[in-house]
């Protein structure tokens, strides 16, 4: 199963340099990288990112990062991915630009 990693741009940028990060500030206090499913990444984009634009969707295969990510409880007791180990760039399966419309981001066809 694919899931989503949401960079600003100058982030995602930074790994493709460093080809590798341990995420934004908040990973980086507590300790792992937020990441959401595909019914879970509208609702992050809108509480986390909401009126930023020129930021990058991630997508990532959830088999291949191994007991490296683990699914923990988050918002509402949901179960949200985390992966406790820095995020390599061969991790990602594609990126794809996440533009702000004037009702929110709008997201990849068949992402939600």
């Amino acid at each position: 199963m694919l899931i989503y990693k949401i960079f600003r741009r100058a982030e995602w940028d930074a790994l493709c340099v460093a080809r590798q990060t341990n995420g934004a500030p908040i990973d980086i206090a507590d300790g792992y990288i937020h990441m959401s499913t595909a019914q879970q990444v509208a609702e992050t984009a809108a509480k986390h990112f909401s009126g930023q634009s020129d930021l990058v969707l991630v997508a990532l295969n959830d088999q291949a990062l191994g007991e490296d990510l683990r699914w923990e409880p988050s918002r509402g007791g949901a179960l949200f991915p985390h992966l406790y180990r820095p995020m390599r760039i061969t991790d990602v399966v594609w990126d794809k630009s996440l533009p702000l419309g004037s009702s929110g981001h709008i997201f990849p066809e068949g992402i939600i």
